[in-house]
Formats: C-alpha cells, sequence, structure tokens
C-alpha cells in the first residue's frame, strides 16, 4: 500500500526512541522531527504537521513526568492519538439503510456495492454517468462481473431521468441497496454540479458519497468542501491508495473537511477495498495490528456452523495437515493477503511490500496441490513421523513439486503445529463463538503464543497487556492459527 513508507519511517523512528537508554529531550526531539518529515514527504498539510509537533510537545512534557512513569509508553501513545486527530473527521461514518438510493463513482460503486453484497444485501447499480464516454460499457461490465444487477442507457441523455427509472425498477425488485453512479466533475464545472443537485432532488437519497482521488493530495480540502456546498455530502471514499505518494495527504485534507472517510480503494481489484476506521488504520500503519478487524475477517469466511468445531480442536491442542490446508482455504477468502497480515500485530506493512504479496499467496498455493496428493491418513494424522521419504516422494510426483518444497511445506505444518499446541487448554464454551478465545485468553498465554520478535514489536508483556485490554470484549487473540505466531 502506498502508505507503507510512511508507516515504516514512523514505526522506526518510534523503535530509535525505544531503544534509546534514556529518554530526554534531544531524544524526543529527534522522534518528532523524524515523524514530522515523514508526514510532509506524504503531503500532509503543513500547518496540520506543525500542531500535531506543538500538541505532542505539550503533553510529553518530561520535566512534569514523575520519577517511575513510563515515557516511551507516554511518548508512543501520544503520537497514536495525534495520528488519529488528525485523520479523523470528528463524525461518526454513515451505515446504510436498506432500500435507499444513495450517489457514487464507477468501479468504486461496484466495490461499495460488491461489499456489501457478501454481507447478505441485495445491492443494484444504476449508471446516471452520461457525460462520460464509455461509463455505461464499464459499469455494465463490472456489475456483470461481479453478478450484481445494473441499469442504464445508451439512447437517453437525461441522467435525471436514468436515475429516476433505475431507482423505481430496483424499488420494484426489491434490492436494499441501491446505488446511483453520476458523472465525475472537478469544483469548477457549475453545470456539472448543477447536474448533480437536480439527480439528488430527484432520488433522495440518503447519503452521497464523494469519491475522490488521493493523488491529489492536499487539493482534497479544496474538492470535499466544494461537493459539501452543493450537496449534502455525507462520506467519503478515497481511491488509488495503493500507488501515490500524496496519500497521506489526501486523507489528512479530507478529515479537515469534516467529512467522515468511509473506505480507502487499495487497487483495481474488488476485494482491494478496505473499511476506514482511524484507530485500527493508525495501528496498522504503525505496525501494531487490527486484531478486531482480523477477526471480523475470519468470522466472514468461517461459516457459523463450523465454528463450534474449530475452536474444539483449538483447545485440544489437535492440528493436522487437513486443518492447516482449510486455514489456508480461509486465509485466501479473506482478501489480498498483505491487507490480512497487516493487522496481525507485529507485521509492519513494509513486511510485505507489492510484489512478495503474490509470492507468499502463490507459496500457499502450492502448499495445497500437494496436500491435494496426499491420503486421508496422512490428513488426518498428528502424528509428523508418518511422512516417510517414500511419502514424500509420491506427493511430490502427483504435485509436480521438488521434494525440496514437500519438505518446506511440512516444515510450515511443524511450525504452525507447534503454535496451535500453546493454544492447547483454553476454555471453549459449549456453544462456541469466536469472541470465547479473547475471554479466556490472558496475558501470560499469549505472551507463549506470540514470538519474541512480534512481542517485542509490541513493547514486551506492558506492550501485549495494554493491546488486549485496548481490545477489549472483540473477537481478537486468533492469528497464531494462521500463522501468525510461531519461532523461525
Amino acid at each position: 500500500m502506498v502508505l507503507a513508507e510512511l508507516g515504516g519511517s514512523i514505526s522506526r523512528a518510534l523503535q530509535r526512541m525505544n531503544n534509546a537508554p534514556t529518554i530526554d529531550e534531544k531524544v524526543l526531539g529527534e522522534l518528532i522531527n523524524e515523524i514530522a518529515r515523514a508526514l510532509l514527504q506524504a503531503d500532509v498539510d503543513f500547518k496540520v504537521v506543525a500542531d500535531m509537533r506543538s500538541n505532542i510537545k505539550k503533553i510529553v512534557n518530561l520535566d512534569d513526568l514523575a520519577a517511575g512513569h513510563n515515557k516511551r509508553k507516554i511518548i508512543q501513545q501520544a503520537v497514536f492519538n495525534e495520528l488519529c486527530k488528525m485523520l479523523d473527521a470528528g463524525k461518526p461514518s454513515y451505515t446504510p439503510k436498506k432500500g435507499k438510493p444513495s450517489s457514487g463513482k464507477t468501479t468504486t460503486c461496484t466495490k461499495y456495492a460488491h461489499y456489501y453484497q457478501k454481507k447478505g444485501w441485495k445491492p443494484a447499480l444504476v449508471c446516471a454517468d452520461t457525460f462520460r464516454a464509455g461509463a455505461f460499457d464499464q459499469l455494465k461490465q463490472n456489475a456483470t462481473k461481479a453478478k450484481i444487477p445494473f441499469y442504464g442507457s445508451y439512447m437517453e441523455s437525461d441522467p435525471v431521468k436514468i436515475a429516476l427509472e433505475g431507482v423505481e425498477r430496483f424499488k420494484e425488485e426489491n434490492c436494499d441497496l441501491i446505488i446511483v453512479d453520476t458523472s465525475g466533475r472537478h469544483k469548477q464545472e457549475a453545470a456539472l454540479f448543477e447536474e448533480m443537485r437536480q439527480v439528488y432532488e430527484a432520488t433522495k437519497p440518503d447519503l452521497v458519497i464523494f469519491v475522490m482521488d488521493s493523488s491529489i493530495g492536499q487539493a482534497a480540502f479544496n474538492q470535499a468542501q466544494a461537493f459539501k456546498q452543493s450537496v449534502s455530502v455525507g462520506a467519503v471514499i478515497v481511491t488509488k491508495m495503493d500507488g501515490h505518494a500524496k496519500g497521506g495527504g489526501a486523507l489528512s485534507a479530507v478529515a479537515a473537511t469534516k467529512s467522515p472517510i468511509i473506505f480507502i480503494g487499495t487497487g483495481e481489484h474488488m476485494d482491494e477495498f478496505e473499511v476506514f476506521d482511524v484507530k485500527p488504520f493508525v495501528s496498522r500503519l504503525l505496525g501494531m495490528g487490527d486484531w478486531s478487524g482480523f477477526m471480523d475477517k475470519i468470522q466472514d469466511v468461517v461459516p457459523m456452523d463450523q465454528q463450534p468445531e474449530l475452536l474444539q480442536k483449538l483447545s485440544e491442542g489437535q492440528f493436522t495437515l487437513r486443518i492447516m490446508y482449510e486455514q489456508f482455504q480461509n486465509l485466501l477468502k479473506m482478501g489480498p493477503i498483505g491487507q490480512v497480515f497487516s493487522m496481525i500485530p507485529g507485521f509492519s506493512s513494509e513486511l510485505m511490500p507489492k510484489g512478495h504479496e503474490k509470492e507468499s499467496q502463490a507459496k500457499i498455493k502450492r502448499y495445497m496441490t500437494m496436500m491435494d496428493s496426499m491420503t486421508n491418513e496422512e490428513l488426518d494424522s498428528t502424528n509428523p513421523k508418518i511422512m516417510t521419504e517414500s511419502r514424500m516422494m509420491r506427493i511430490a510426483r502427483g504435485a509436480g513439486r521438488p521434494m525440496i518444497e514437500v519438505m518446506d511445506m511440512l516444515d510450515e505444518y511443524k511450525r504452525l503445529a507447534k503454535v496451535w499446541g500453546k493454544m492447547k487448554g483454553l476454555k471453549i464454551p459449549k456453544r462456541g463463538d469466536m469472541s470465547a478465545l479473547s475471554r479466556n485468553m490472558n496475558v501470560q498465554h499469549m505472551s507463549k503464543v506470540l514470538p519474541p520478535n512480534m512481542l517485542k514489536q509490541i513493547g514486551g508483556m506492558g506492550g501485549l497487556q495494554s493491546l488486549m485490554k485496548q481490545m477489549g470484549s472483540s473477537k481478537d487473540m486468533m492469528g497464531g492459527m494462521f500463522g501468525g505466531g510461531g519461532d523461525r
């Protein structure tokens, strides 16, 4: 993601501060300067950065801190809070109501519809963009691929008429989320803003979404303000966050207009679309992970009827190659692998750069191909000694892979089995829901599961205790079953 460099720069600055033998004004000053430099390079407004510097200095007054205070933790929390403040519009994000139309932009409209379709909604798309040649063709292609019903016209040139007809048709078909795609526009184009007002008045949407290209950086402030003055913009989606250095400037500029950002687009593919929630976003930016978001993804892909059985096996410390295969399947369903790993504390965004994501995904698929060549006895055994040389040679031939890759896959299995084994003894209630883990895991248990380098990155036992307290009653610490923990 484009903000990986920003997150990496801030994470390194915090790490240098944590490694300093003592915390004094010089160490604090160097930290603040490094963070400010990183933000300015990400095109964040100078005044916003200056305010952040000033606020951190006010909060962290080293002379006023009594002996025994954890200065590193206080500084880290101040940085976290200031970054959240910078990206927070101060308004709750909007949740759509079924049966009400919303306005948006073409590819993003389809991603938005696809997101809610996966959550059980019945969305529909209406192309009211008559200004851009090929807009209807693009929407038609995207919607067909995503299996979402759509409406548009090659003959009608009045966007208001198309919008009304489309909305009425999909209301009759009992669609519960109707998305109207309107023409793109710049703040100088008065006629297009008037057209947008007319579509708005005709369809009376519950939500108008401003879809903004992140490459415009700080100019997003004026653009968002112009939209707000024309119609009642309820939310913003920031796109192309995977490909431009001005992403930080765009996010902070939009937040300054007090317009809540609800999603960010991180690529062209349908699933490269993330819910934007400030605290988890900043947490992931700094390599601190987002267990709550990670567990939400798990709950999306693990069927409810399979959860009790899975948790029961977890509590018994059982881990077979079949379970590993099933969890790899779940991992691949979660979306882009780099996005998933960034939710696990200790995995900074720099550790999963573009290109490496594809390698990791390909490796998992190769492992699954090898497991397809195994017998039921091999897949269900908990005894690693069952895998003799002759069996491994047979698996390699069946999968069309070198013997060394089969050995590598079995080493990965042993590593994950070791992590899984540390979960043994967890008490899972009979109804077996995912959140049962967070109720029954304590800091000592989790410290055994997490590898030493990851534990160090989140601030040792104190940092782990703080993280678990922060995530509280949410569906927290189950990353180990997907390889989030383990020694290597």
